[in-house]
């Protein structure tokens, strides 16, 4: 295992937050290249689990934990250091390794603000109680986040979108995994 390095097993819960992209200096930092605009799950987290890289070299197999000792925003980019990653070789050998990062870790959203991950895989429905489809993923348009659905019409799976906006949005329940839209199926 390379240094810094200790084998694990993925948590349940993880969710892939970035890739390591190269090393960042000459003392064991390394740039990371996050999947969301704002990455605090990994600044809020002292474990980040990797996977290697898909394509490339392998320099590591299986599932490895990494503490990080800390995780900061420069230029517009995540640099990170970890526990015995000390040189730019043992950084330069992390390249390409996906970052994953336990949800249970993710600092808390704070009230109509959820995390992009919690709301893939929930039901819409309207206010007369259609169900309008499953979110499949959401985009973001600069102006705005739409929510993207596979739904049922006619024995065939359409993509159906909403924008993910208060005027249509009348309320997301985590716990039901259900979200009542103001929106009607021939939009």
């Amino acid at each position: 295992m390379l240094p810094g390095l200790e084998a694990a097993e993925l948590p349940a819960d993880a969710i892939e937050v970035g890739r390591i992209a190269d090393a960042w200096g000459i003392k064991g930092w390394f740039k990371v290249l996050p999947y969301s605009a704002d990455p605090e799950a990994l600044f809020s987290s002292r474990r980040w689990f990797l996977l290697p890289a898909e394509k490339g070299a392998k320099t590591f197999s299986g599932v490895a934990k990494l503490a990080i000792t800390e995780a900061k925003d420069h230029s517009g980019t995540v640099v990170a250091s970890a526990r015995d990653v000390n040189d730019r070789n043992a950084a330069e050998a992390l390249r390409g390794a996906r970052i994953f990062v336990s949800r249970s870790s993710f600092p808390t959203a704070e009230k109509d603000e959820y995390y992009w991950v919690d709301l893939i895989g929930l039901d819409v429905v309207n206010r007369e109680g259609v169900a309008l489809g499953k979110v499949k993923e959401l985009l973001s348009t600069g102006a705005q986040t739409v929510l993207v659905m596979d739904c049922e019409q006619d024995g065939k799976t359409l993509e159906r979108m909403i924008p993910f906006v208060s005027v249509y949005i009348d309320d997301v329940d985590l716990t039901a995994r259900r979200i009542l839209v103001d929106w009607q199926p021939d939009f």
